[in-house]
């Protein structure tokens, strides 16, 4: 990592308003404290208002602006693999949202890194994707957001069908199948179901309220429950 990166990194760490300590920035940049403690030194000299001392540790003064926008290479890296797996398995309106977020970033980061937003070495490639799965992801993610009951049409993977209105809680990517973690009212507890098995889907449009034992995190607690048990 340069140096500048560096310490723009430490900047960002200390922005948290909280106190991190060197031994702490140390690991995180995986460098020496002594080199923490050097940087911190300079960046300080240079007008940055660092609080703290060595051995207690450090923040940046409350009130201090930080630039937005500034990314290494590996960042980008990252932020560009994302959007191009957005593009591929989500649907088109979070396509559309990632592409305009990442023309604002083309538009704020140096011409030196202009160069990372074009490449193409990690490939994400969209062959197998179902519209109709696509159409659905978009309605059940607008249902989960706004807390909205949908009624469907569901097919087991034996072949039997079901009716079903269910509080959607969550959608699951699991590689090659988005799956909708609900509370289903037919069964009166969790149920998973698979996108590509749904059919007419509609949003009910009654709202309703998260209560304990019914909520995500309950679900995600009950599958932890399981695999430690």
């Amino acid at each position: 990592m340069r140096r500048a990166d560096r310490l723009f990194r430490i900047v960002g760490l200390l922005s948290h308003h909280r106190v991190i300590t060197a031994h702490e920035l140390a690991e995180e940049l995986e460098v020496s404290q002594r080199t923490i403690y050097r940087d911190i030194r300079d960046l300080s000299l240079s007008g940055v208002p660092i609080e703290g001392e060595a051995g207690v540790g450090y923040r940046l003064m409350k009130g201090f602006y930080l630039p937005p926008l500034m990314f290494d290479e590996e960042e980008l890296a990252a932020l560009m693999l994302g959007v191009r797996m957005i593009q591929a398995w989500t649907d088109d309106d979070l396509a559309q949202a990632a592409r305009r977020a990442i023309r604002k970033i083309g538009s704020v980061v140096t011409e030196r890194l202009r160069p990372e937003l074009e490449r193409r070495e990690l490939l994400v490639p969209d062959f197998n994707r179902d519209p109709e799965t696509r159409k659905h992801l978009a309605l059940l993610r607008q249902a989960v957001k706004k807390r909205c009951k949908v009624h469907y049409d569901y097919m087991r993977e034996d072949g039997e069908r079901s009716s079903r209105t269910v509080r959607p809680l969550g959608l699951f990517y699991w590689g090659n199948v988005w799956t909708l973690v609900a509370w289903c009212e037919l069964r009166d507890g969790f149920r998973h179901f698979r996108l590509d098995r749904m059919e007419n889907i509609q949003s009910t449009g009654e709202i309703f309220e998260i209560s304990d034992g019914r909520r995500l995190i309950d679900y995600l607690d009950d599958i932890r429950g399981q695999e430690e048990g």
